[in-house]
Parts: structure tokens; sequence; C-alpha cells
């Protein structure tokens, strides 16, 4: 008889960001700012905040909230910014800050690995699963803008 599986305990997304403006990236103020807006668009508690400018021109930092936390590092210099986040149970949309967080520091591709843990089969030994996926912002901008041209252009006949 196959055992029941249980409901996760938490989700960790793991964030690459491509092509982000380096402005943003790296300036603490405004990479502190949008983690923390990030976890306020999901719905989560902040609880404590740090972040530094790291050397040579990247910043460092985490978001501690009730559910776990969101953290960064970035690197202005290739515009370049990885961070992550990883929330326990189902009150917040760890999905939201993801997307937040790309269209705050202007990525025009990311690819995202959604890891779904503590997961059970009713015995109590925990494991995880995990999908990874590839968005290209500027393709799909690229797509819209064509799409609502088509429409906008009258039909030769």
């Amino acid at each position: 008889m196959p055992k029941k599986t249980h409901a996760s305990l938490g989700h960790h997304y793991i964030v690459e960001a491509s092509e982000c403006d380096p402005k943003i990236i790296g300036s603490v103020e405004k990479v502190q700012q949008i983690l923390v807006k990030a976890a306020e668009e999901a719905g989560a508690q902040v609880w404590s905040i740090s972040f530094s400018k790291f050397p040579p021109k990247g910043v460092s930092g985490v978001v501690v909230i009730s559910e776990s936390h969101i953290s960064t590092h970035t690197w202005p210099e290739h515009k370049y910014a990885a961070f992550d986040i990883y929330t326990c149970g189902d009150a917040i949309d760890p999905e939201k800050a993801v997307i937040f967080v790309l269209e705050a520091f202007r990525a025009s591709t990311s690819h995202i690995t959604e890891i779904t843990r503590g997961l059970d089969e009713g015995d109590k030994i925990y494991f995880h699963s995990f999908i990874t996926w590839e968005e290209d912002f500027e393709k799909e901008e690229k797509k819209d803008k064509e799409q609502k041209e088509s429409k906008r252009s009258p039909k030769k006949k």
C-alpha cells in the first residue's frame, strides 16, 4: 500500500539574476529597500535586517522574516545578483517576492530553482524535491510588444 505524501514544511527559491541594473544592485540602500519590500509583498513579517557593502562593489544582506529569510549578494561589475528566499509553511507567497526582486533589479534573464523542503511519506524521514527554469524577460517583453503592435496594425486583405 503506497504511503500518503504529506505537505511540505518549506519552499526555497534560489535565483540567479543576469543583466541587472548595476546602479541598483550596487546600492546598499536600494538593495535593502527592495528585499524588505519583497518580503512585505509576499506577506511575510520582517524581524531583522542586515546589509553591507562588500568589496569591491557588491552588496550582501539578509532580511530575517518570521517564516525564515531572504538573502542576497550582488556583483554590479558583472550586472549579476544571486538571491534566495526560504519560507516555512504556506502563509506567504515566496514567488511574489522572487518576481518583485527580479523586476526591481531590472534583470533581463533569471535562472530559478524552487526546492520544496521537508517532505516526508509519513515515516518522518524528510527529503526535498526541486524544479528549475529560466526566465528571459527581454524576449517576453519583445514578444508582448510585437503582439500589441500586430493588434494595432490593420490587416491586409
